[in-house]
C-alpha cells in the first residue's frame, strides 16, 4: 500500500472555526471577541469546562480575546461565593479573561432600552398572574391569547414601568413583556417576559433595584455592549436565537450573533445545577468540592489536572448535535497525563505484616528506587529495608488457584526494588485470620535480580514496617451506578441511582516515608494501585490521600 505523507496536512476545522475563519477572511470582523457567561448560582461542572475551553481556546487561536461576564440577573439564587469559585476554576484551568463584567453593570442601560421598546410600542406592562400568563401562552399546536393589558398606551406603560422601578408594586404584581406575536410558532416569541419585580438584595447592587431583567433579555444586549462577535451557547439555546436577534434588531445596536454547539453529556454523571445543589443540601455528598462531584473544584480535589481536563475537552471535539461521552474517556485523559508527571511511590492500603526470618534482626539497608520511568529528570530516591515489612493482604493467598503468581506458601516472588522472597509459614489468630507471614530471602537477589538467571513471575510492593508513615486513603468510585442516572422510571428519581460504594475510607494505611512532607494536591502513582492526590483534610502527621483514578479502567466492558 502506498504511504501517504500527512505531516503538512492542515488539521480539520470544527464548524465554529470555519465560521470564524470565514468572518475574518471576508472582513465581517477584524478580530473576534468571545465570552464565557456563567450565572453565579452554583459551582461550575465539567460541562462548563468544555464551554470554557471552547470560548477561551477560540479567542486565543484567532488572536482575539475572551471576556468573563457573570449573568447575575436573578438575586434570589446568586451569591458572591459562586462568583469567587467560578473565577478560581477558570484560572485553575489555565485561562485568563480580557475583561471582567457583570450583567448588573448594565442594569441602567438595559432599563433605558426597555423604555425605548415601550416607546416604540414593542413592550407593555402586564398585570396577569404567572398562572394566567402560562395558560394564555397556548401550546405548540395552538396559538396563545393576547393579554387584556396588551393594548395599553406607551405613555401608560412607561409610567407604570417607572413605578415598578420605584418599588410601588409587590413581587409578581406586574411584569414587563415584549409585544411580538402570541401566535408565533416559536413559543419563546409569544410576548416573552422582559422584567419581573423582586424585592431582594442583589450581591453587587444591593437594594438599588427591585426590578430585574430576564436572562433572555439581558444576554444578547450584554453581548452587544461588549461587542461580542461570536456568542457561543449550548444547543438548548437554539430556539432562543430568534428572540436574541429580535431585541438587537429592534434596538439597532451592535449585531452580536449567537451560535450553538452540543453540550457535554457524560455517562454516570448528573449535570443539572439544581440536582447537584440537591446532592449537597441533602447530604448525599459532603460539599460542592466532594471528589465524587462532577464540579471542577471536585475534580481538582480528587486529583485531576487542568491539562487532563483541557485535553479531554479537545479530544471530544465540537458537535452540532447532542452526543453522549463515556466518562472513561475523561479518566483516560487523566491517566495519560499523570503517567508522565506523577512520581511513583509505594503504599500498602490493606497491610499485613511480613517477617523475613533469615534477614539479620535490627539491620537496615537502603535501596534505590526510580521516581518516574517516564521522566528521566525525575531521578531516584532511597527506600529503607528491614526484616519486617508490610504488604497488601490480597497479595498473599494460602490456597491459591492456578496461575496465581503472587505470594503463597512455598512460592517465590520479587519484592519491588529489593529481593526474592519465599513464603515458609503463617501465623493466625484465634479466629483463623492470618496475622503474620513468614518468609526467607535470597541475599544474592538484591535489586530484584537473581544471579543464577531464575525467573520469578510475580512482583509485589511493600513498605518497611520500621520506617513508614500512617495515612488515610479514600477510594472514590462513580457516584452513580447507572450510565444515565437521570433516566428513571416507576416513580424513582436520580437519587435512587446513587452508588452506595462510591467512597470507601481506609484508615491506618502504610506509606513510604518520602510522603511525610507532602502538600495539598500533590500527586503520586501508588505502584500497582492507582493515582492518588493529597486531600485538603491533610495536616502535619495525618496525611489523607484521594484516589484520582485506578491504573486501568475497571468499568470497561469485555
Amino acid at each position: 500500500m502506498e504511504e501517504t505523507n500527512i505531516v503538512n496536512e492542515k488539521p480539520s476545522l470544527n464548524f465554529l472555526e470555519e465560521i470564524i475563519e470565514n468572518d475574518l477572511n471576508n472582513g465581517i470582523h477584524k478580530s473576534i471577541i468571545t465570552r464565557f457567561p456563567p450565572e453565579p448560582n452554583g459551582y461550575l461542572h465539567i460541562g462548563h469546562a468544555k464551554s470554557i475551553c471552547l470560548n477561551f481556546g477560540l479567542g486565543k487561536k484567532y488572536n482575539g480575546r475572551t471576556n468573563l461576564r457573570f449573568d447575575d440577573t436573578n438575586p434570589v439564587k446568586e451569591d458572591v461565593e459562586y462568583v469567587d469559585s467560578i473565577k478560581e476554576d477558570i484560572k485553575w484551568l489555565g485561562f485568563n479573561w480580557a475583561e471582567e463584567h457583570y450583567a448588573s453593570d448594565y442594569f441602567e442601560q438595559l432599563y433605558l432600552w426597555a423604555c425605548e421598546l415601550i416607546k416604540k410600542g414593542l413592550a407593555y406592562v402586564d398585570d396577569q398572574t404567572q398562572d394566567e400568563i402560562k395558560l394564555n401562552r397556548g401550546t405548540v399546536q395552538t396559538p396563545g391569547k393576547n393579554s387584556p393589558y396588551r393594548d395599553r398606551t406607551p405613555e401608560e406603560n412607561l409610567r407604570i414601568f417607572q413605578e415598578m422601578r420605584d418599588g410601588k408594586y409587590a413581587d409578581g404584581e406586574k411584569i414587563l413583556r415584549a409585544k411580538i406575536d402570541m401566535a408565533h410558532t416559536n413559543m419563546h416569541m409569544r410576548d416573552p417576559i422582559l422584567y419581573r419585580i423582586l424585592h431582594t438584595e442583589h450581591h453587587r447592587t444591593g437594594n438599588k433595584w427591585c426590578i430585574y431583567p430576564m436572562y433572555d433579555y439581558a444576554h444578547g444586549q450584554s453581548d452587544s455592549i461588549e461587542n461580542i462577535t461570536h456568542s457561543i451557547c449550548t444547543l438548548e439555546f437554539d430556539v432562543h436565537r430568534p428572540l436574541y436577534d429580535w431585541f438587537i434588531q429592534q434596538l439597532g445596536i451592535f449585531p452580536s450573533h449567537q451560535y450553538e454547539f452540543a453540550r457535554l453529556n457524560l455517562s454516570y454523571t448528573v449535570m443539572s445545577k439544581r440536582k447537584l445543589l440537591q446532592l449537597v443540601q441533602e447530604g448525599h455528598v459532603s460539599s460542592w468540592d466532594d471528589p465524587r462531584m462532577p464540579t471542577i473544584c471536585g475534580f481538582r480535589r480528587r486529583g485531576y489536572t487542568p491539562e487532563a481536563i483541557r485535553n479531554f475537552c479537545d479530544s471530544i471535539g465540537v458537535a452540532k448535535r447532542d452526543n453522549f461521552i463515556d466518562v472513561g474517556r475523561l479518566e483516560f485523559s487523566l491517566r495519560e497525563d499523570l503517567n508522565k508527571r506523577a512520581n511513583r511511590v509505594m503504599a500498602v492500603l490493606d497491610p499485613i505484616k511480613l517477617v523475613i526470618d533469615n534477614y539479620p534482626e535490627g539491620q537496615t539497608e537502603e535501596l534505590e528506587a526510580i521516581n518516574n520511568p517516564e521522566d528521566e529528570n525525575a531521578g531516584t530516591r532511597k527506600l529503607t529495608f528491614s526484616n519486617t515489612l508490610y504488604i497488601e493482604r490480597d497479595d498473599f493467598m494460602e490456597n491459591p488457584p492456578k496461575k496465581y503468581f503472587r505470594l503463597s506458601l512455598g512460592n517465590e516472588v520479587r519484592l519491588r526494588y529489593a529481593y526474592f522472597i519465599t513464603c515458609t509459614s503463617v501465623e493466625k489468630d484465634s479466629q483463623g485470620n492470618i496475622t503474620t507471614i513468614h518468609c526467607t530471602y535470597d541475599a544474592a537477589s538484591r535489586g530484584g535480580n537473581s544471579p543464577d538467571g531464575r525467573k520469578v513471575k510475580g512482583t509485589i510492593h511493600w513498605v518497611d514496617a520500621n520506617n513508614h508513615i500512617n495515612a488515610e486513603v479514600r477510594l472514590f468510585d462513580r457516584l452513580f451506578i447507572s450510565e444515565t442516572p437521570e433516566k428513571t422510571e416507576d416513580g424513582k428519581t436520580f437519587l435512587d441511582n446513587i452508588n452506595p460504594d462510591s467512597m470507601k475510607i481506609l484508615k491506618n494505611c502504610k506509606c513510604e516515608p518520602s510522603l511525610k512532607n507532602v502538600k495539598h494536591l500533590d500527586k503520586f502513582q501508588f505502584e500497582r494501585l492507582g493515582y492518588f492526590s493529597v486531600d485538603y483534610d491533610s495536616k502535619e502527621g495525618a496525611v489523607v490521600f484521594n484516589r484520582a483514578c485506578t491504573l486501568k479502567d475497571s468499568w470497561k466492558k469485555d
